[in-house]
């Protein structure tokens, strides 16, 4: 039944061929990046969010599980909430240089941004 998924076949144009097969574009994840390569940049954003704060840490390089670990890491050290996906982790509040502070203590080259 998964290979017959007519959700994964919008925009498909018929084929009158009947050794057609079709194929979906699987997208191969990146290998994570050693702690001392990645690039990370901590920075405050208020934009879409009704006048909240949030730190955002941005360039992480890796599988989506090893950016999940490293947001619930960051949230439960800081004791906030957040959330952590495409690529980017979300803390609640301004904690840029409490953020960057563990990061270095893990091992990450991070540093803050505006």
């Amino acid at each position: 039944m998964a290979s017959n998924d007519w959700k994964d076949r919008l925009g498909v144009v018929f084929s009158t061929n009947p050794d057609f097969k079709y194929e979906t574009a699987s997208q191969e994840e990146v290998e994570t990046l050693s702690p001392e390569r990645q690039r990370l940049i901590v920075r405050i954003d208020r934009k879409a969010r009704a006048g909240k704060q949030v730190s955002l840490v941005e360039g992480f390089v890796g599988k989506e599980e090893d950016l999940q670990d490293l947001g619930r890491e960051l949230k439960k050290k800081l004791g906030v909430g957040g959330s952590a996906k495409d690529g980017e982790i979300v803390i609640q509040g301004d904690f840029r240089d409490r953020i960057v502070e563990i990061l270095t203590k893990m091992g990450y080259n991070a540093k803050r941004g505006n």
